[in-house]
């Protein structure tokens, strides 16, 4: 690998390092692997506003199917 490629990949990883801590801050739920991809995404043009509206939307989405994943292992539970 180059110098250059080398100091590229550095920095990259310093600024999704920076990034991630930004996210903790701000209690985003993003773990680095979601959230370079998200990055990735937004490099290539992806609207970061739509993008942020499409993670919220499948957070309510599990969210609403979570308790229904839980009552029927609850009621398996209780057939046995």
């Amino acid at each position: 690998m180059s110098t250059k490629e080398s100091e590229r990949n550095s920095s990259a990883q310093e600024t999704l390092d920076i990034l991630y801590e930004i996210s903790q801050l701000l209690n985003t739920q993003l773990d680095k692997a979601t959230l370079a991809t998200c990055v990735g995404m937004v490099e290539n043009g992806v609207n970061p506003e739509a993008l942020a509206a499409v993670i919220q939307e499948l957070r309510r989405e599990g969210a609403a199917t979570t308790p229904d994943v839980q009552s029927s292992s609850t009621s398996n539970t209780h057939a046995r």
